[in-house]
C-alpha cells in the first residue's frame, strides 16, 4: 500500500469505523458539566425568588426605595442597604484603586525581577487571608486608630464637609471602606499585572524610540493600551466589595440609617443577611432578607459579566495587535 492511499491528501489519518466514540462521549461529558453550573444559578435564583414572593409582592418597586427596617410591625426597606453597600464599596475602590494600579505599573514596568517577584507574591497572599481575620483587626486596630487619631484629624481639618462631621465613634463606613480597600486590593493589582504584562514590548520600545521618558513612555502607550482590562479588574474588585459579608460586618457598625458622615454606622445588604438571617421569626421577615439577597445576587452578577467582557475585549485588541 502506497503512502497516499495509507493517508489522505489533508494529511490526517481516517478513524476507524468514521466516528469517534471517545470524542463524542468527551464532548458531551464535558458539555454537561458546563450546563450544570448555568443550572445551579438558574435553581439558586429561582428558590431565592420563589422565597422571596410574599415580600415582592407586599412592597413591589418601592422595596428598594423604602427607608423603614421594622421587624416587629414587619415593615421592610432596603434603601439602607443598599445605600451602605455602594458608599462602602466606592470608598474602597477610590482607596484601592490607586494603589493597586500604582503597585502594578511599578513591578511590571520599573522593579527588578528580584523584588517583583516577592512582593506580588506578597500582594497576592492578602487574598488568602480569612475575612473574619481582617474582621478581628478591625476591630482591635483599626477601629480604635480610627477613633483616636484619623477621624479627630479629619473632623479639625474638613469638618465643614457632611463627609467628615460627627462623632468619632471607630467603628462606621470608614472604618468599612478601609477593610474593603485593604481585601481587593490583590484582585485589582493581579489582574492589572496580568493585563499589564500581556502589552507587547514594541508598544514601549516605539515610544522609548521616539525619545519619551520611561513614564511618559507608560502614559502614552502602555497605559491606553490595557486600559479596558484595568478598568475590568477594578470592576472584579468592585464585585468583590460588594459581596463582603463578615469583615463589613465586624467594623461598620450595622446602624439601618443613611447618613451623609463616613464616621456614622452603617449596614450592607450583605451584612443584614448576615446579623439577622438565623434571628427572623416570620416568613415575612425571612422573605424580606431573602429578596435583599436576590438583589445582591443580581448586582454581583451584572458587576462580574461587565468586567468579563472588558477583559475579554482588551485580549481580543492584544492578540490582534501582535498578529499585526
Amino acid at each position: 500500500m502506497s503512502s497516499s492511499e495509507a493517508f489522505p491528501a489533508s494529511g490526517v489519518p481516517p478513524r476507524a469505523g468514521g466516528t469517534n466514540v471517545a470524542d463524542r462521549l468527551f464532548k458531551g461529558t464535558t458539555l454537561l458539566f458546563a450546563l450544570s453550573v448555568v443550572a445551579i444559578m438558574v435553581l439558586m435564583a429561582g428558590a431565592m425568588l420563589r422565597t422571596a414572593l410574599p415580600a415582592i409582592r407586599a412592597f413591589g418597586w418601592h422595596f428598594p426605595f423604602t427607608s423603614t427596617w421594622d421587624p416587629v410591625a414587619e415593615r421592610f426597606g432596603a434603601l439602607p442597604f443598599i445605600y451602605g453597600t455602594l458608599v462602602s464599596s466606592l470608598l474602597a475602590l477610590s482607596i484601592a484603586v490607586p494603589l493597586s494600579l500604582g503597585g502594578a505599573i511599578f513591578l511590571v514596568e520599573l522593579a527588578p525581577h528580584w523584588l517583583a517577584q516577592p512582593i506580588a507574591f506578597l500582594i497576592d497572599l492578602l487574598a488568602s487571608i480569612p475575612s473574619v481575620v481582617y474582621g478581628l483587626w478591625g476591630i482591635f486596630v483599626l477601629a480604635p486608630w480610627l477613633r483616636t487619631t484619623v477621624q479627630p484629624a479629619l473632623g479639625a481639618l474638613l469638618g465643614v464637609l457632611p463627609l467628615f462631621q460627627g462623632p468619632a465613634y471607630g467603628v462606621g463606613m470608614l472604618a468599612a471602606g478601609m477593610i474593603l480597600a485593604i481585601m481587593v486590593i490583590p484582585f485589582i493589582s493581579g489582574v492589572s499585572r496580568e493585563v499589564l504584562m500581556a502589552v507587547p514590548n514594541s508598544q514601549r520600545e516605539a515610544a522609548l524610540a521616539l525619545g519619551a521618558t520611561k513614564w511618559e513612555a507608560i502614559r502614552t502607550a502602555v497605559l491606553p493600551y490595557s486600559r479596558s482590562g484595568i478598568i475590568g479588574a477594578i470592576i472584579l474588585g468592585l464585585g468583590r466589595a460588594l459581596g463582603e459579608t463578615m469583615a463589613v460586618t465586624m467594623v461598620i457598625g450595622n446602624r439601618p440609617e443613611i447618613a451623609l458622615s463616613l464616621f456614622a454606622p452603617g449596614y450592607t445588604m450583605a451584612s443584614v443577611i448576615a446579623n439577622e438571617f438565623a434571628e427572623a421569626t416570620s416568613d415575612f421577615h425571612l422573605a424580606a432578607l431573602i429578596e435583599i439577597g436576590l438583589l445582591l445576587f443580581g448586582v454581583t452578577i451584572l458587576v462580574n459579566g461587565l468586567a468579563r467582557l472588558l477583559v475579554w475585549s482588551v485580549a481580543g485588541n492584544g492578540a490582534a495587535t501582535v498578529r499585526e
